[in-house]
């Protein structure tokens, strides 16, 4: 059996590196600070196809969706508990500009498999102008709190889990391997999001990480369980509440505390999308971690090869976690090759 892998982090991307290394039986231990408000914490788990104001199918969606769709219900079945929600979404669109861009995209070969055949049909009682958009299949929600707590409630009563705040001055790593407060393990991956910029062997990766506000809400829209998006999305929850986001701040010095501007710009928008009151419930704010140039990043430290990272998954973890955990994990194990559009070692900077 190969030796223990120790894990820095249990976001998105730590979760799933541990459940890869479940699956395969190889020992493990995740270290994580257990904050209450973190990226993946405060993140809302969309996994939608058509994306950006480009309109443009989301990078590589097909393959890191399979894996996702078949990750999230394995997960759910051993830990009987659902996480993930496949859901309708609806894009509407807000200014002629768009209108135009929309009908010369939506002939594209890429976008076909992921159009609704039916008009999204919005209340015009809930939405406003609800009439110009379109509707996306394939699309999806996880419930990332839901999921993060009760993946670490399972890693717990493995003995697998443990709360602490691993920094890299405590963990060494010689020839024969890694070493953490005494314990020993055969790799590390620091999977700790935009606070891995503060690793000494990791400040040359090029993060530009950006600060998004995220609301939670309570609006009556009338039993319609789909995400809509037309300047800011809008999350019905199985609670009766919705999220609504989310801002991207480059610039910020609370990465916890939300900035009463973005607030209130993500409230205006809000009320462009709706004819029905939103009453505003919480507002969170976190970083998502973000590396310039790249869609994420893995692999080991040129020359500190037990030292791994996967990180700088953004806004796409829920989709892009699974795949990337997996593909890691095979590179670690068995020698495989990584991708090269994800290798830490092909990063140019």
């Amino acid at each position: 059996m190969a030796s223990r892998i120790l894990i820095i982090g249990q976001g998105l991307a730590g979760t799933a590196l541990a459940w890869r290394l479940w699956e395969r039986g190889v020992p493990f231990l995740i270290v994580d600070r257990d904050e209450p408000v973190t990226c993946s914490k405060v993140a809302a788990g969309l996994i939608t196809p058509i994306t950006g104001m480009r309109l443009t199918v989301s990078w590589r969606y097909a393959m890191f969706y399979r894996e996702a769709l078949r990750f999230y219900r394995q997960r759910g079945k051993q830990l009987r508990q659902r996480f993930f929600f496949p859901r309708g979404y609806v894009r509407l669109l807000k200014s002629e500009q768009e209108v135009t861009k929309w009908q010369k995209r939506r002939h594209d070969a890429d976008m076909q498999g992921f159009l609704h055949p039916r008009e999204p049909k919005l209340s015009a009682d809930v939405f406003r102008d609800p009439q110009n958009g379109f509707q996306q299949r394939h699309a999806a929600w996880l419930d990332t709190t839901a999921f993060l707590e009760a993946s670490r409630r399972f890693f717990d009563s493995l003995d697998s889990w443990r709360q602490a705040d691993a920094s890299p001055s405590e963990v060494l790593d010689d020839a024969n391997g890694i070493d953490w407060r005494g314990e020993r393990f055969s790799h590390v991956i620091w999977a700790n999001g935009w606070n891995a910029a503060q690793h000494p062997l990791l400040s040359w990766v090029p993060f530009q990480s950006a600060l998004g506000t995220i609301l939670t809400v309570k609006a009556d829209l009338h039993g319609d369980k789909r995400i809509v998006n037309r300047g800011c999305w809008l999350l019905p929850r199985n609670d009766g509440t919705c999220r609504a986001g989310s801002t991207y701040e480059w610039t910020f010095t609370d990465p916890n505390t939300p900035s009463p501007e973005q607030v209130a710009q993500l409230e205006a928008t809000l009320g462009t999308l709706l004819h029905t009151p939103a009453d505003i419930i919480t507002a969170q704010s976190a970083v998502r971690p973000i590396i310039k140039g790249r869609q994420a990043l893995m692999g080991t430290h040129p020359t500190h090869p037990r030292v791994a990272f996967l990180n700088g998954l953004g806004s796409k973890g829920s989709l892009r976690a699974p795949w990337l955990a997996r593909h890691l994990i095979e590179h670690l194990l068995d020698g495989a090759m990584l991708d090269e559009a994800f290798d830490l070692q092909e990063n140019d900077i």
